[in-house]
């Protein structure tokens, strides 16, 4: 895989937690109990990682690189996936992953994402 640093990014977010959903063969990174990231691979079983994105922004990027196409299997408005052997800039990737992890968080009440983002990983 072209992108190493991927797990432990997404793990690096505060109260990431990550799964292994069996029915979809995917890895799933949660905050809170919802998903920001999920990888995987498509029908054809080449490597993608799949994102939340603001509908704007995800059409561009999709415009932008021939690598990022309507999130497979999920809302292709406000899903991306990433085909992990492209050509698509780290930073990019990263910022798509922010973007993702900062939409899931802001779904959340004010009260609860006080909550969840207070969890102490240590316990």
């Amino acid at each position: 895989m072209k992108y190493e640093w991927l797990d432990q990014y997404c793990l690096s977010k505060k109260c990431a937690e990550k799964d292994f959903k069996i029915d979809w063969e995917a890895v799933r990174y949660l905050i809170g109990g919802k998903m920001f990231a999920m990888q995987g691979g498509d029908k054809y079983k080449k490597s993608i990682i799949t994102l939340k994105c603001k509908p704007e922004l995800g059409q561009a990027l999709r415009n932008e690189y021939e690598h990022i196409i309507p999130g497979y299997y999920m809302n292709k408005q406000h899903w991306n996936s990433v085909y992990l052997e492209g050509d698509v800039p780290d930073d990019v990737l990263k910022q798509m992953i922010d973007m993702s992890y900062e939409l899931a968080l802001s779904s959340f009440s004010k009260k609860m994402q006080k909550e969840i983002l207070q969890v102490d990983k240590n316990d």
